[in-house]
């Protein structure tokens, strides 16, 4: 199967936001003085973990939109079911071995929906400039009309 354009942009999308936000986790882990190579490994195996959940989740709506509805019902409960599990099995592997820091793989696990909430407030700014932008010239027209220089 083919993987979408739209897939694509939107994982590589959550894979930049979970770069960023792990740079960030790893300087907060360094600042409080908790830092070491646990923290790294977890770090890491979180990333994967939420990057990969999103394209397997991107995979399951490309797959399930050319599904009747019962088959695409079925597809989008296994989906889930599995990815659940996987981060749980993850979260497990984190606390048992001793080589991964539990919080630093955990964390990340939330980045993806950082990223999404980001993107909806950025989104919501952008509109807010250009609806501002907007009434701005609508004013300059108004005072222009006013002192006689537009048509009425």
């Amino acid at each position: 199967m083919k993987i979408d354009k739209t897939v694509k942009q939107e994982t590589l999308y959550i894979a930049v936001w979970t770069a960023a936000l792990s740079v960030l986790m790893q300087a907060v882990f360094l600042i409080i003085r908790k830092w070491d190579y646990t923290v790294l490994l977890g770090n890491l195996l979180g990333g994967v973990t939420a990057v990969g959940n999103t394209l397997l989740l991107g995979l399951m709506v490309q797959k399930a939109v050319k599904q009747d509805e019962k088959a695409a019902k079925k597809t989008v409960q296994l989906s889930q079911s599995g990815r659940l599990m996987a981060q749980g099995l993850l979260l497990v592997l984190a606390a048992v071995l001793p080589f991964f820091n539990l919080w630093a793989a955990a964390i990340p696990l939330l980045f993806p929906r950082m990223a999404i909430v980001a993107r909806r407030f950025l989104a919501d700014k952008r509109k807010d400039a250009v609806v501002s932008l907007d009434e701005d010239d609508d004013e300059e027209d108004d005072e222009f009309d006013e002192e006689g220089g537009g048509a009425s």
